[in-house]
């Protein structure tokens, strides 16, 4: 098949690339610099409200929480998931793929299940306070509608995403590589910091934006753990498309959006084959 025929076959991919990705953007773009009632064209007028409502300080405090939430989360997932990948990557199992199927195995489910199923266990009375209740053992304990509560929610949905990238680049590692390294004197520790880790920071990179942009423009799982006490900017946008006040929130959206791209653009730069995404 010549590259005609190729082209042919991936006209109808960018029809849909532009109807669903890009004209929705431009939409975005166009009602931030308006002010309408809902998307009504008939009392429309040109404004830059929306830019004003950005430094309220609500809006303010929401972009703080998600830039707190999504770096920690980052940086917890990074430390746990490069321990498992490493771990996994080094154990004698005859089928990692195994292993790594059943760490992924949660993302199966729906989110918004398993986030509430996640804050049911966080409530003071739940199935484990009942069991233990039953052997005399009083360990009841809530901490549903708090900080801890959204955090931990975020690392146990994402550290998946973190996982997978940092095993994949560890799998890429020539095993020659570290037999030479420790053919010429050095330690295994010294192996791994000096050839093993940096030749892994590729996947690394990947998992770490691919944790932190669902964290911080995400807002069911801080809706559902925080109780709504934890308002972060996904929640913001929620909030402004549900009130039909889509200028302020399709602004906000083309302002994640930025973040986006710049990820997009570092992982281009970090990761040109997308190896560590596959």
């Amino acid at each position: 098949m010549n590259n005609k025929a190729f082209r042919l076959l991936a006209k109808p991919y960018f029809v849909w690339l532009y109807v669903l990705a890009l004209v929705p953007v431009f939409v975005m773009l166009f009602l931030s610099f308006v002010k309408s009632e809902g998307i009504s064209f008939d009392e429309m007028t040109v404004s830059l409200e929306s830019f004003l409502l950005v430094k309220e300080r609500s809006t303010l405090i929401a972009f703080r929480n998600s830039l707190l939430f999504a770096l920690s989360t980052t940086v917890i997932s990074m430390v746990i998931g490069y321990f498992v990948a490493y771990r996994v990557f080094k154990s004698k199992f005859n089928n990692k793929f195994l292993v790594l199927t059943i760490l992924i195995l949660p993302m199966w489910s729906n989110l918004l299940l398993r986030t509430e199923a996640l804050g049911n266990i966080m409530e003071y009375n739940n199935i484990y306070t009942d069991l233990l209740s039953k052997a005399g053992i009083n360990a009841g304990i809530s901490i549903r509608g708090t900080s801890l509560a959204v955090l931990i929610g975020l690392v146990f949905t994402y550290l998946p995403f973190m996982i997978l990238p940092i095993y994949t680049a560890l799998e890429k590692i020539s095993v020659r590589l570290e037999e030479a390294s420790l053919d010429l004197g050095l330690t295994e520790f010294q192996t791994f910091w000096k050839v093993t880790f940096p030749l892994s920071l590729k996947g690394l990179i990947s998992g770490s934006i691919m944790v932190f942009l669902p964290t911080l423009s995400g807002f069911a799982i801080p809706q559902i753990l925080g109780k709504g006490n934890i308002i972060l900017i996904g929640n913001v946008i929620e909030e402004s498309f549900k009130n039909m006040n889509y200028n302020f929130g399709s602004l906000l959206a083309v302002i994640i959006l930025f973040f986006i791209i710049g990820a997009l653009l570092i992982i281009n730069k970090v990761d040109k084959d997308g190896e560590t995404l596959l």
